[in-house]
């Protein structure tokens, strides 16, 4: 017998995987927003759109899981209808319809206009750029091209994803604009490789020219650099960085090893030597900067020695921030010819080694920040504190400053000078330097 119903004709975003994803699904629910349509994130809906990603196995099971759970929602009538998009639909879409039948339909990351039709919308071209942001007010995501032409021997996004496709200059600059008269006040540039944005459209890396005129959007204080690839980086963009106030010192850079081997069975197109040069030239010409990574352990033939060298890498380099994810050996990439010939118990125990190692240096580091003043941006109230971000922290993934919020006020969206009293390994405590109590 089926059971009543959630609230009819609204249509509920679920969205799986990394930011670049929750771009899309705002795009998504801008566009249906314009068509009248009432669309929520994650809430109750009786019409629901899963927003897959499927890049690795964990988060490719993630979104089949997450598939299976609506469809049960579906079939106990609780849902009425059932929509996926996304990476994994992208990529997998024949298996998905044979195996999970039960959805009313799949779409791919370049479906866009056809999945509005199936809800009963029309794509509006006037409307490109405009999104219904899921994240708080003050800070949104802003992806600056789509795509991927790197050959990396792990990765499965071009299959996805498509070559790479640089947006202009103009549209962001007019995306900011609008996102900053909504009261946006940072940006996190995110892209699948920032640094080869041009190239397609200007013929030449154009990152420089780009950040310049976001820099001149009134309103927008922070602009924060995501998902940079170390060859061919464009130096220029660290003159922009020291130059500009408004740029944060901070970036993100996956380099994924530093064995030299590994490096070229990855196709990495640099060595660890010429790593270690671009580290230094960023430390060099953006002194104080905040540089984020993230690694891959049990690569096929990773060696005992190989990782050896990778904690030691870590260890001398002491990156600001850092996460490690364990190799996952996907069909269809240039990798999936080789043995993958690291158990994944092992691969865990590297991971976790290396996150161990991460840990002391981030614990090291906060301790000397106890007794600074920082400027940060506040995001929100969690647990009793008001939740502050430093430059040198992106939302979620970061380190967090911590206010308790019984004994002080801070408005949320906005910035506050903190004072560092205590600090763990991934979080600061702070008291404001111009103290406000709390309401009443």
């Amino acid at each position: 017998m089926r059971t009543k119903t959630r609230t009819k004709n609204r249509i509920n975003v679920i969205t799986l995987g990394c930011s670049k994803n929750l771009y899309d699904s705002e795009v998504l629910m801008g566009q249906l927003r314009a068509n009248q349509k009432e669309v929520v994130h994650e809430e109750d809906g009786n019409i629901v759109v899963i927003n897959t990603c499927g890049f690795i196995a964990n988060a490719k099971e993630e979104s089949v899981n997450t598939i299976l759970e609506q469809v049960r929602e579906k079939e106990a009538g609780r849902v009425d209808k059932v929509f996926v998009t996304g990476c994994l639909s992208e990529r997998y879409k024949p298996d998905l319809e044979k195996e999970i039948p039960n959805v009313d339909a799949y779409f791919g990351t370049r479906d866009l206009p056809r999945l509005l039709k199936a809800l009963g919308a029309d794509y509006k071209h006037e409307l490109v750029g405009e999104r219904l942001t899921t994240t708080p007010s003050n800070y949104a995501y802003l992806k600056i091209a789509e795509g991927c032409d790197r050959p990396c021997s792990f990765c499965a996004i071009p299959l996805m994803r498509g070559a790479h496709r640089s947006t202009p200059v103009e549209s962001l600059v007019d995306q900011a604009h609008s996102l900053a008269a909504k009261g946006v006040r940072e940006l996190i540039l995110i892209a699948q490789d920032l640094t080869y944005y041009g190239l397609d459209i200007y013929k030449k890396r154009a990152l420089a020219d780009l950040l310049r005129a976001l820099c001149g959007v009134e309103g927008i204080d922070w602009i924060r650099l995501h998902y940079a690839f170390p060859t061919g980086f464009p130096m220029d963009v660290l003159d922009v960085m020291r130059q500009e106030p408004k740029i944060c010192n901070y970036i993100d850079i996956p380099l994924q090893h530093i064995s030299d081997p590994i490096l070229k069975s990855m196709r990495r197109g640099t060595t660890h030597t010429k790593t270690n040069a671009l580290l230094e030239s960023f430390r060099k010409e953006v002194p104080g900067i905040a540089i984020r990574t993230t690694l891959i352990v049990g690569y096929p033939g990773e060696t005992e020695a190989d990782f050896e060298l990778l904690k030691e890498w870590v260890r001398s380099q002491r990156f600001e921030r850092l996460g490690c994810f364990t190799y996952s050996h996907e069909e269809q990439t240039h990798a999936f010819a080789l043995e993958d010939n690291v158990p994944e118990a092992l691969k865990q125990e590297r991971a976790n080694e290396i996150m161990e190692i991460q840990s002391q240096i981030s614990w090291e580091a906060n301790q000397e920040r106890i007794g600074g003043v920082y400027r940060c941006m506040i995001d929100r109230v969690e647990g009793g504190y008001f939740v502050g971000r430093t430059e040198f922290d992106s939302p979620d993934v970061d380190n967090e400053v911590l206010v308790d919020a019984s004994k002080w006020y801070l408005r949320l969206g906005e910035f506050a000078e903190l004072r560092i009293t205590g600090a763990s390994d991934f979080d600061l405590y702070a008291e404001p330097v111009e103290p406000t109590q709390p309401m009443s």
